[in-house]
């Protein structure tokens, strides 16, 4: 790995900065944890780093789980001040979610790092069209969640959030908001399980990539980046709560489909990188 000069220390940290700042507000704000911003920003920091392709993208999403224990714990806890966590279906989606993940990370630390950009364009550009033109016309009244629905989806959450190195917030805003649930209920509840996610998706991560011991990069634990942790943190914590404080003063339906726009392009993008190295 080359060293890197003065202009490019700036140019990594001013990427970093920025997107750190707009995942930490988009984690509070939109209770989508800032995992789908994340590992596209990471993978283009450790590409300017020159970290090994074969592990570049495993790196970007295990990382961005990492950031994300942090900022869900800062985000959740400003939306359980507001009384907007569902405790009792955060506890019933626990094991099922925690069982996804590892799942999920099996099936990372086996994909090839094109495939891997692969699947998070697809997701991406989904989730990217839910937030244009999906995300508020949802049932308005509650309705029961049965058990056999509530064990599946966790399981889903648990094992796509993991592929995606993300909160599951974009993954559990539309599945509470389809069974009635109010918007800011979903979101608080989204953040709570995000937690969850984060840690196991994180301690997977990096007993994943200390088995399978293909890693070269410095810095690294397993498939945990401290460089990118240690920039990371700081800045979406401090956003997270502001992103979190801002869902109860505006209107954010014309926030989210800008924010499906940013998340079509970068799905567009991640597919050009995809075509560029496979």
């Amino acid at each position: 790995m080359d060293v890197l000069n003065f202009g490019e220390i700036v140019n990594l940290l001013l990427v970093l900065s920025i997107a750190a700042s707009v995942a930490g507000f988009m984690a509070g704000l939109l209770g989508v944890g800032g995992g789908i911003i994340m590992v596209p920003a990471l993978y283009y920091a450790f590409t300017v780093l020159d970290f090994d392709i074969a592990t570049r993208m495993h790196i970007s999403v295990g990382t961005s789980l990492a950031i994300i224990v942090p900022t869900s714990i800062i985000s959740a806890k400003t939306h359980m001040e507001h009384k907007a966590v569902d405790v009792n279906l955060v506890k019933s989606f626990g094991i099922f979610i925690v069982l996804g993940v590892i799942g999920g990370t099996f099936l990372a630390i086996n994909l090839r790092t094109s495939d891997f950009i692969l699947f998070f364009s697809i997701m991406a550009f989904i989730v990217g069209l839910f937030f244009i033109f999906f995300r508020d016309k949802f049932l308005e009244n509650p309705k029961k969640i049965k058990d056999s629905i509530k064990n599946i989806s966790g399981v889903a959450v648990g094992f796509i959030s993991v592929l995606l190195g993300i909160g599951g917030g974009s993954l559990m805003v539309p599945f509470m908001r389809t069974f009635g649930y109010d918007i800011r209920k979903s979101i608080g509840t989204a953040s709570a399980i995000g937690i969850l996610i984060a840690i196991s998706g994180t301690i997977t991560m990096i007993t994943g990539g200390e088995i399978i011991n293909n890693i070269s990069t410095p810095y690294t634990i397993g498939y945990i980046n401290l460089f990118g942790f240690i920039v990371f943190v700081p800045v979406t914590m401090l956003m997270a709560r502001i992103g979190a404080k801002a869902v109860y003063k505006i209107d954010k339906k014309l926030l989210s489909k800008i924010f499906g726009s940013f998340l079509i392009i970068v799905s567009i993008r991640s597919f050009i990188e995809y075509l560029k190295i496979s």
